[in-house]
């Protein structure tokens, strides 16, 4: 098991270097019969952070998570992030019988280590790790208490209105919806883009 100041340490090596090099290295497809392999950032940053992949709901490092999210440079020059980050499926019974400060959700969040990653319309082989953010949400009530209003909110909608009802309109940090614009028989959470904010900050 690698610590959260391990991999921090480890990753921090990387920062301005492009990820498409090191995929290479660990023999990570970025694309095989001219289809791109999503995953491969983040194959790449667990590899460089001296973790082993893996798809289970626990955390991926003793008392850390490690999560990237992509970020995009506008035209007035600031760097926002791109998209939503997902925290974790949903098993509906699971949520309907587990409090937040027990679910998955708050065991993907409360300790994160952060990569932003630059995004590259033009160059989908091309990732620059931009950053490395360690956040321990357990130094923020206020944000606590408000992620854990959003969560029973999705939980006690699931209940009185079933599984269907979860959508994305919900929530001000974290949100229910579909994975995929194609799938809609499963949902996760994800977190906001306001949220991915306040993890990494407003700006680099």
């Amino acid at each position: 098991m690698i610590t959260r100041h391990t991999a921090i340490k480890n990753l921090q090596r990387y920062i301005g270097k492009d990820l498409a090099r090191y995929a290479r290295q660990f023999g990570i497809t970025i694309y095989k019969n001219e289809k791109l392999n999503k995953g491969w950032k983040g194959q790449t940053l667990e590899k460089l952070a001296g973790l082993e992949g893996d798809n289970k709901q626990a955390p991926n490092g003793l008392g850390f998570e490690l999560k990237s999210v992509s970020y995009k440079e506008l035209k007035n020059g600031n760097i926002v992030p791109k998209e939503t980050m997902a925290i974790t499926m949903i098993s509906p019974m699971m949520l309907k019988k587990t409090p937040f400060l027990k679910s998955h959700c708050w065991d993907k969040l409360k300790t994160i280590v952060f990569c932003a990653v630059m995004w590259y319309e033009e160059d989908k082989t091309k990732a620059e790790l931009l950053s490395v953010k360690s956040f321990d949400m357990l130094d923020d009530e206020k944000l606590i208490r408000e992620i854990e209003q959003d969560y029973e909110f999705i939980r006690n909608k699931l209940i009185s209105q079933g599984f269907d009802s979860l959508t994305g309109v919900d929530g001000k940090w974290i949100q229910a919806r579909t994975k995929g614009q194609k799938n809609t028989e499963t949902r996760a959470f994800y977190a906001r883009t306001n949220l991915i904010k306040e993890i990494f900050g407003k700006s680099f």
